[in-house]
Parts: structure tokens; C-alpha cells; sequence
């Protein structure tokens, strides 16, 4: 156990929720806090069960993209990819019911209650290219960047749908979020340029 007299397990488990958002239980543990400790934190009101093994602060200023956060910790080795990334970079105007979060190949199948998670397989250079950390509700969150999303999206269009892949391009062109040459190289890499290459020229084109 790592608290000490200076501070009780129960203002410490605060402390740290309040810094970090969202918390697995064996992390609280290892940093002090003790399971009847977060019991009685939960019995009081003060912290909620999110997902198993997963916990917050009842009254967490949560953002938009919290669900994303979840995800991240109770899946460390996914990256948020496809449609929810488009909506976490302004892309789309979709809004998934489910956290699409790209994992290896021959991963494990994570086992998660909540939130909703539709998993996508890629592999390892398709995992590793392209990925951004950005900080959400105090999780380190990993995110395909814009041009490597769009670029993702062309290849798995027959699940997200070819408009989505579409409006995606269009969007991240206009918004000046990625280069033509990022969405380019990503698109040779990817082995996917015959396809997009077409629909990349006209989206250039429009927003001349």
C-alpha cells in the first residue's frame, strides 16, 4: 500500500479520480487505496462503477468523448479508429452507438460490458501508423490521426458505409486537418490508392 498518515485512502482516492477520470480497481489498489475503501466511497454516492473493474467520481465533469476514455483503459492496446475517430476530429456527423477501436490480428477478443465496443482488426503496420494521444477526461486516449482515419475508412467501407468514407475525405480536406499528400502516402501504404485516388481528386477539386 502506498498512502500514508498525510492522507486517508478516502480523500486519496478522490484525489487521484479527480486527476485521472476514469480508474481500473487494481490501479487504485496499487496506489493505496484498499476495496472497502472504494466500497464505502460507493455506497456513499461519491463514486460510481462505470463498467466492471472500471470507476469515476459520480459528479466527473465528463466530456463528449468519455466513452472513448472508458475504452482506452479497459482496452490499453486499442486505438480508436474508423467512425468514432471521424467524430472525435470533427469529420462526420455521425454519432456511433459503439466505440470502433482497431486491435491486432491475432489479439485477444476484449470482454467489456461498457461501453459498447465494436472492434475492428488491422495489422501490426496498420496499427502503428498514424496514431495521436490525446488527453480525455484525464486518459491518455490513442487515436488514428485525420488522414490516416479517412484513409481507414476507405478501407473498411463496406462496414462504415462509402458515404461515411466520403464525407470524411470532404470534410478533411476542407477543414485543412490533413494534407492531400498526408491521405496520399497513407493511401500507397495502405495499399488502397487505385480506390481513393479518384474520389480524392474530385474532393480537391470541390474545395478549389
Amino acid at each position: 500500500m502506498l498512502a500514508t498518515d498525510k492522507i486517508s485512502q478516502r480523500d486519496l482516492a478522490i484525489a487521484l479520480l479527480e486527476k485521472r477520470g476514469v480508474m481500473k480497481r487494481v490501479e487504485l489498489g496499487v496506489a493505496g487505496v484498499h476495496p472497502q475503501t472504494l466500497a464505502r466511497l460507493m455506497d456513499e454516492g461519491i463514486v460510481i462503477r462505470v463498467a466492471r473493474g472500471l470507476y469515476q467520481l459520480t459528479d466527473a465533469d465528463i466530456s463528449a468523448s468519455h466513452g472513448l476514455a472508458e475504452a482506452a483503459k479497459l482496452v490499453p492496446k486499442g486505438v480508436i479508429c474508423l467512425i468514432s475517430a471521424l467524430q472525435f476530429h470533427e469529420l462526420t456527423l455521425q454519432t456511433p452507438s459503439q466505440v470502433w477501436l482497431a486491435i491486432g490480428s491475432k489479439a485477444r477478443t476484449p470482454k467489456v460490458e461498457y461501453p459498447p465496443i465494436r472492434i475492428v482488426r488491422m495489422g501490426s503496420s496498420a496499427l502503428s501508423f498514424g496514431v495521436e494521444t490525446h488527453t480525455i477526461d484525464g486518459v491518455s486516449v490513442p487515436v488514428f490521426d485525420p488522414a490516416k482515419t479517412v484513409v481507414d475508412c476507405f478501407r473498411y467501407r463496406k462496414h462504415v458505409g462509402l458515404d461515411v468514407a466520403l464525407e470524411g475525405l470532404r470534410n478533411v480536406i476542407r477543414s485543412d486537418k490533413a494534407k492531400p499528400a498526408e491521405v496520399v502516402q497513407y493511401a500507397r501504404d495502405m495499399r488502397i490508392w487505385s480506390v481513393l485516388r479518384p474520389y480524392l481528386e474530385m474532393a480537391v477539386a470541390d474545395g478549389a
